[in-house]
């Protein structure tokens, strides 16, 4: 694994984070502004948030961008936030490639418009072969559309009842071929799961901070990671301190 530039060991680093980027259209009101501007500052640090994941050697990233509920925000807003994803792809593709970044996109590309999905589909050609970063967008995502259409899949291809496993499912999901997420974090101090990787999050950490989107910097992205290190993950089972214990 890529050295650090943070004291944790290598072993203790999440391989995958995924983010719910929360608190835009609160950091903007309490600055007198538009919904739509903390928006584009949320959009700003993205591509500081991505430079940092790639610095402290994490593999794989994945961003919470647009909802299957977000459709019912004000039209404008909504406008706004396409108009935003195809100004990020138009201004951002080449670097991310140059980067080695490897964009995919986990939902449903029906909704958004036919030269918006054209644009999305040319990006995760042109960096397919990227493997310095795998960056999931999660636009017109939703966790319990993502089971349905898992579901729906398995269903048309005829999978059998009994053939139904963990694995399985897995395999039909968007995120297919990406480890589940190690660590979740949620900024702006909501304590939702907000429909995001519900399958995939069954044992993620978590990491939940006041500060909003916008603000989320490369020193609070390190606390979440420092944070993460300390935790003693058990999926389920006893603490590895309680184990040594009942062994004593």
């Amino acid at each position: 694994m890529p050295t650090s530039p943070i004291s944790i060991p290598a072993d203790k680093l999440p391989r995958h984070v995924a983010i719910i980027m929360d608190g835009n259209g609160r950091w903007a009101l309490s600055r007198g502004l538009p919904r739509l501007a903390g928006h584009k500052a949320g959009t700003e640090n993205l591509r500081r948030v991505i430079r940092s994941t790639v610095e402290f050697g994490v593999k794989y990233l994945t961003i919470y961008a647009f909802s299957t509920e977000n459709w019912g925000r004000p039209m404008e807003e909504v406008r706004g936030l396409m108009s935003i994803l195809e100004d990020v792809i138009d201004r951002e593709l080449d670097e991310l490639n140059k980067e080695g970044v490897q964009l995919r996109h986990i939902g449903r590309l029906e909704r958004l418009a036919p030269k918006l999905q054209e644009k999305v589909l040319d990006a995760i050609e042109l960096t397919k072969n990227n493997d310095r970063l795998v960056l999931n967008v999660a636009f017109n995502y939703g966790g319990r559309d993502e089971i349905v259409h898992a579901i729906q899949k398995m269903i048309k291809d005829g999978i059998a009842a009994e053939d139904v496993t963990d694995d399985l499912v897995s395999r039909y999901l968007y995120t297919a071929g990406v480890p589940d997420p190690d660590l979740i974090i949620r900024t702006s101090g909501e304590l939702r799961v907000s429909n995001f990787l519900i399958w995939q999050a069954a044992y993620s950490e978590w990491y939940v901070t006041p500060t909003y989107w916008p603000d989320f910097d490369k020193e609070e992205y390190r606390r979440a990671l420092e944070a993460f290190a300390r935790r003693d993950r058990r999926f389920g089972k006893v603490s590895s301190s309680e184990l040594e214990a009942s062994n004593a």
